[in-house]
């Protein structure tokens, strides 16, 4: 398993564990190092920091992200879904939102999918996948429009005389 992958779940499990316990961010990384990691593979540091970076990053954009992923989960409360998928879905959107520049869209969603079909039930892939993808189209739909305002109005061109014209 690469690292990014582990990165992937061990962030989700710290950010389940946030989700119950409320501790301070630092707190829950130390704890779950030190109690759970089992054996530290060769890529250990490099896991350890990505998933800090995961973790840390969910936490502090957690409102607009859940912001996100209200506006595109019609008919479903974040807060009523189950808290694997509510957090796989903060950590898609998270990278979607903010890591795009490392991480490309195809990747974050279906990384998200595969996290969500080892950590949640049997529909949680394609829930996962229905709304991911709809917070990455709104994306994409904001980034358009942001640059057509960016590029300002259309220049306004003088009307061309009809043909046969302008004789008078």
């Amino acid at each position: 398993m690469g690292s990014r992958r582990r990165a992937r779940e061990t962030a989700l499990q710290i950010l389940f564990g946030l989700d119950w316990s409320h501790a301070e961010v630092p707190a829950a990384l130390e704890e779950f190092w030190d109690r759970f990691a089992g054996e530290r593979p060769a890529n250990y540091d490099e896991v350890r920091d990505l998933c800090r970076d995961l973790v840390t990053g969910v936490v502090q954009a957690r409102p607009a992200i859940d912001q996100k992923l209200q506006a595109a989960s019609h008919h479903w409360k974040l807060e009523r879904m189950t808290a694997v998928d509510r957090n796989i879905l903060r950590l898609g959107a998270y990278e979607l939102l903010y890591q795009a520049d490392t991480v490309p869209r195809k990747v974050a969603i279906n990384e998200a999918i595969e996290v969500a079909k080892k950590f949640g039930n049997e529909d949680s892939g394609s829930f996962i996948n229905g709304i991911l993808d709809r917070v990455a189209h709104d994306l994409v739909r904001s980034t358009e429009r942001a640059k057509g305002r960016a590029a300002g109005p259309a220049p306004v061109r003088a009307p061309t005389p009809p043909p046969g014209g302008d004789d008078a």
